[in-house]
């Protein structure tokens, strides 16, 4: 998500606004919002305020705290009021956390009522991404390397994949996905809500 002169990404502004708008469906005020997640109350005003791209790490805070994955959360931002069975290639949402060297792209269609969902990542040489908890535990995941190289620590485990390895596994606490180089890594997300 990009920031420049002109103002905020327009997708930063929407994600700002549904984060708000589930702040306040809670009746939680930021205070509130920062003990549950570990996030300081300025951090998650300005993410409410669109003054800074928020990062794979918050945002999966923020989703652990509103129970939902962030495929949904990132769903609920799109224009769209119906969730389509189709999306083409070239409309599957993608998302970027320009500080871990993380893109992430939405290959599934959203919609709120299933269970499962897949997601293209790619982790730029040397990106080592870090979440302290899943959005939601015991949630199910496929990690599937398409291209290059992944380490994935779950459970104080640490997984070397290679291209076409499959791990698949629960969360319950903190993993780390790391892309060692020399290139970058391609892979596919298979995300199973428990």
């Amino acid at each position: 998500m990009k920031q420049d002169e002109s103002g905020p990404d327009p997708v930063d502004t929407r994600l700002g606004v549904r984060l708000a708008e589930l702040r306040a469906e809670r009746g939680w005020s930021l205070g509130e919002l920062a003990e549950r997640s570990g996030v300081s109350k300025s951090t998650l005003s300005r993410a409410e305020r669109a003054e800074i791209s928020p990062t794979a790490s918050l945002l999966n805070r923020l989703c652990g705290v509103y129970g939902r994955t962030m495929s949904q959360l990132l769903s609920e931002v799109e224009v769209e009021a119906e969730p389509a069975p189709l999306v083409r290639d070239a409309e599957q949402p993608v998302w970027e956390d320009r500080a871990s060297g993380f893109v992430r792209r939405s290959v599934s269609p959203p919609h709120p009522g299933l269970r499962g969902e897949l997601v293209e990542g790619r982790l730029a040489a040397g990106a080592d991404l870090a979440y302290d908890r899943p959005p939601v535990p015991g949630l199910e995941q496929h990690v599937w390397v398409l291209e290059g190289a992944l380490d994935v620590t779950a459970q104080d485990v640490e997984h070397h994949l290679d291209t076409g390895d499959c791990l698949r596994l629960r969360v319950w606490g903190p993993t780390r996905f790391r892309c060692a180089g020399p290139g970058a890594v391609r892979y596919v997300l298979a995300v199973v809500l428990p």
